[in-house]
């Protein structure tokens, strides 16, 4: 790669996603802060609605299982205050999740699309304002579920500061997105 990709903020961006699309690993420089969560006892999901709550331009979301009615009604609250709120979700977990918030989501104008093109979206995602300087990327094995809060051994970690590393992620949630289905009311299961 050469110096001029990393002349502008922009053309990071740029030089990213080619790099994501190749079969090799995609090397970034590991900068910033990142914060840890280890469940249960710590209370991953307060630490994820506190930068929920911080985010300003855009919530990228990857979710397998999405129980957590909290975490819910934060991106909510986010799309409310003029945060664009984006979802990609597992379409199994979806459709057969009793307690997933996911039809919740798309009843509040969430947009959420089911990503029925792999055997699992076992992504556990969230990116907060990709493409700036306050660009944050949440992630771990913790599903966003009352289980990974209060029952299952999980991990969560919370890495700010380091703008390529969200636009990666940030890519590649629009790479799944590309080839998921877009859910209305009329894709969800009768409550």
């Amino acid at each position: 790669m050469n110096l001029l990709c990393w002349a502008s903020r922009l053309a990071v961006f740029v030089c990213v996603l080619p790099a994501l699309a190749s079969a090799e690993a995609l090397p970034l420089s590991a900068r910033g802060q990142i914060e840890v969560a280890f469940t249960p006892g710590d209370d991953a999901a307060s630490l994820i609605q506190s930068h929920l709550a911080k985010a300003r331009r855009q919530i990228l979301v990857q979710a397998y299982s999405f129980t957590h009615k909290a975490l819910a009604e934060s991106l909510v609250a986010a799309q409310k205050r003029g945060v664009e709120v984006l979802v990609l979700a597992d379409r199994q977990q979806t459709e057969n999740g009793q307690t997933s918030v996911i039809g919740w989501l798309v009843e509040q104008g969430v947009p959420v699309w089911a990503d029925a093109d792999h055997a699992a979206a076992h992504n556990k995602v969230m990116v907060l304002d990709a493409g700036t300087p306050q660009a944050v990327l949440i992630t771990g094995s913790f599903n966003f579920t009352h289980a990974a809060q209060f029952r299952n051994a999980e991990n969560l970690m919370v890495l700010s500061g380091n703008q390529p590393l969200a636009e990666a992620f940030a890519a590649n949630w629009r790479r799944h997105r590309a080839h998921s289905l877009r859910l209305g009311r009329e894709h969800l299961l009768p409550r």
